[in-house]
C-alpha cells in the first residue's frame, strides 16, 4: 500500500525522494524521522490524523496531501472497518521505516 498510495511523494524508502516531490510547494516529510522528531516515540495517531485528513498540514498547504480516509472508504464499498485496517496497516509500515 505505501508503495501505491505514498511512495510517489514520500519516496519508496520514505524520505521524502520520490518521484513527485520535486513538483510540490513543500518537500514531503522524511517519513523515516517521525519518531526522532517527536522525543522518540512514533507518532501515531498524528500519522492517523494526516492519513484520515483530520490533520492541518502546513507542509502541505490547505492539505495538499492526499486524504486517504475517503478514498479508502470508497474503495472498500463503505466498511469503515476496511478503512481502519487499511489506515493501521499503513501506519505499521510507516513506523517500521523509522530511523534507529
Amino acid at each position: 500500500m505505501f508503495n501505491s498510495y505514498c511512495a510517489s511523494c514520500h519516496g519508496s524508502d520514505g524520505t521524502g525522494n520520490g518521484p513527485a516531490a520535486s513538483a510540490l510547494k513543500v518537500a514531503p516529510t522524511d517519513l523515516t524521522q517521525l519518531a526522532r522528531n517527536n522525543g522518540g516515540k512514533y507518532p501515531a495517531l498524528k500519522v492517523t490524523s494526516a492519513l484520515t485528513g483530520k490533520a492541518e498540514l502546513a507542509a502541505h498547504g490547505n492539505k495538499e496531501m492526499p486524504v486517504w480516509g475517503p478514498i479508502f472508504y470508497r474503495m472498500s464499498g463503505g466498511s469503515q472497518g476496511e478503512v481502519d485496517q487499511r489506515i493501521a496497516n499503513l501506519n505499521r509500515y510507516i513506523e517500521s521505516l523509522q530511523a534507529k
